[in-house]
């Protein structure tokens, strides 16, 4: 969703605009129409959906080529029990770990540069462990305080919902990875207690004052920290090509 301060351009027409390198982040583009136009080197990612390419919807061969390639998109997607949910974050947590042995053999500076003005692996990392934070810690587990400080929300996440964070902090790849990992085992020991019956009850905790929505079932929160999980280092893995060559 776009962020509630965002220009309203509803309805807007363009017409002979040159759009050349522009940029939209955190845009709604629901029911946009592109007609006539030249779309070369386009790079288009969010959550797609009834998208149609010259007549043709190619939502369903995006979808299925995803799956194909990250192929935990599938097993996330397709669990219900408790060994569904473990199964599901063994595989994670094995594949993060063979990105970050990658990613440890690039130099300090790699791991904060941004590619594209995407977010860089350190602030990846700081975005995963307030997912955890957030999704587990509060909603699931509702500790009291459960957020790093350094820990980093997406970009049309309200400010004052969280003042403890320091969006400006720039901790090191060092500091950002032991809390990531612990923030790991605190899902795995989560899963290692997990009872069925716990896994379909709501949460005891409460989801931000700004979302105005009731806290959802275990399953459904721990559905969500595993696509962040799925899709964040889909992201890294992108960019670290970027990354290496650099390095060189």
């Amino acid at each position: 969703m776009a962020p509630s301060d965002a220009q309203d351009l509803q309805g807007s027409s363009f017409t002979g605009a040159d759009l050349t390198g522009s940029r939209f982040r955190d845009c709604d583009m629901r029911q946009v129409r592109i007609i006539s136009s030249v779309l070369v080197d386009v790079s288009v990612s969010g959550e797609i959906e009834n998208f149609t390419v010259n007549g043709i919807d190619v939502t369903g061969y995006v979808a299925a080529e995803l799956d194909r390639r990250h192929p935990e998109r599938v097993l996330v997607r397709e669990m219900k029990t408790v060994a569904d949910h473990r199964e599901a974050w063994r595989t994670i947590e094995t594949l993060w770990a063979e990105t970050i042995a990658r990613a440890e053999r690039l130099p300090e500076p790699l791991r904060h540069e941004r590619v594209e003005e995407e977010w860089s692996l350190v602030e990846t990392l700081r975005h995963l462990v307030f997912a955890t934070d957030l999704w587990v810690s509060q909603i699931i587990l509702d500790l009291p305080s459960p957020h790093y400080s350094a820990a980093l929300p997406p970009s049309d996440y309200p400010s004052e919902a969280l003042p403890e964070l320091d969006l400006d902090a720039r901790p090191s790849y060092a500091e950002v990875l032991a809390v990531r990992l612990a923030r790991m085992a605190l899902v795995r020991d989560l899963l290692d207690d997990l009872t069925e019956d716990r896994l379909h009850s709501d949460c005891p905790g409460s989801l931000p004052s700004a979302w105005d929505e009731p806290s959802p079932p275990v399953h459904e929160a721990l559905a969500v920290v595993m696509d962040e999980e799925i899709d964040h280092r889909r992201y890294v893995l992108r960019d670290l090509g970027a990354l290496e060559s650099r390095r060189s």
